[in-house]
């Protein structure tokens, strides 16, 4: 303790400059993150005080929620298929551009990241796969006999998650293919000069033992970010497949959150809900940080 407190004093100024952020992080997300924790035991409508009833919460979801469950199903669906595809999707086309001149390098990373700038331009999806013969897919399969009437994407339950799966992975270009075209610049060049010399003998033990390793870092933070966002996805679901969908087909952890907490303003029950894709949020990073430590080794 002395020798910290010793550390603590030679390096007061810089944890002077850095208290204004560990101000707002706590304010703005720890706090928050444990009000929401503390609340989850408690039945709590915003109108009266906040009323203690333990585990109670937690035991409606698991057990008499049938909608949580199917909302659970659907998430974990969505970020084993999406997460996963959506990291190396990112890595391997900024490792393909990383490899092109300078300026077809600017043009192909543009291509590639302006999905994820386009906003609410998704809604293309509603046009291409619309209930009637006017859809783009519905008007192509007609016009070559294909089918014989117009399929109902949108209000049948066994297309819409696949629908939803393809428009996330279409948007799913982000910050994190970003990060990676950054951490494959910033290689040095003469560490693949020096495993040449040591005997790395082609591009794909460059890329086990030099490449992946320098980019642990930028590794790390994509997959943050790719697997918050295959298990926060609401926006895109809504939007595709309605709320709430033909069947719940589509109906993730964060719309039944929603539903809960912006709509019933049952606080208590939406905060449960938070707590466990929390903790599940949190799980999963760890565990996939704990594999990409692993890389190169």
């Amino acid at each position: 303790m002395n020798r910290l407190m010793k550390q603590i004093r030679a390096n007061r100024q810089l944890y002077a400059m850095l208290a204004p952020y560990y101000l707002i992080f706590f304010v703005f997300t720890l706090l928050p993150v444990l009000m929401s924790i503390v609340i989850s035991f408690t039945n709590f409508n915003m109108l009266e005080f906040p009323k203690w009833v333990g585990l109670q919460n937690y035991a409606r979801l698991f057990v008499t929620d049938d909608v949580f469950l199917i909302a659970m199903k659907n998430t974990f669906l969505f970020a084993a298929i999406t997460g996963p595809i959506s990291f190396m999707a990112c890595f391997i086309l900024a490792w393909l551009i990383n490899e092109l001149s300078p300026k077809m390098r600017a043009v192909a990373t543009l291509i590639f990241y302006a999905p994820s700038l386009s906003g609410s331009a998704f809604v293309v999806w509603q046009l291409m796969f619309s209930n009637d013969a006017y859809g783009f897919i519905n008007s192509f399969l007609l016009k070559y006999r294909i089918i014989l009437e117009p399929i109902m994407w949108l209000a049948d339950p066994k297309y819409i998650l696949g629908i939803v799966i393809v428009v996330q992975l279409w948007l799913s270009l982000g910050t994190s293919f970003l990060a990676f075209i950054a951490g494959l610049q910033g290689i040095d060049k003469s560490l693949i000069e020096a495993g040449a010399i040591d005997g790395v003998r082609n591009r794909w033990q460059e890329l086990w033992y030099i490449v992946l390793p320098s980019m642990r870092p930028q590794l790390l933070f994509g997959a943050v970010i790719q697997i918050t966002a295959s298990f926060a996805v609401a926006e895109v679901a809504i939007r595709i497949a309605g709320f709430p969908s033909v069947q719940y087909a589509a109906h993730t952890i964060v719309t039944h959150l929603m539903d809960y907490g912006s709509i019933r303003y049952e606080m208590g029950y939406a905060s449960a809900i938070a707590t466990v894709l929390f903790v599940m949020m949190l799980g999963t990073n760890l565990a996939v940080q704990k594999f990409l430590r692993k890389v190169g080794e």
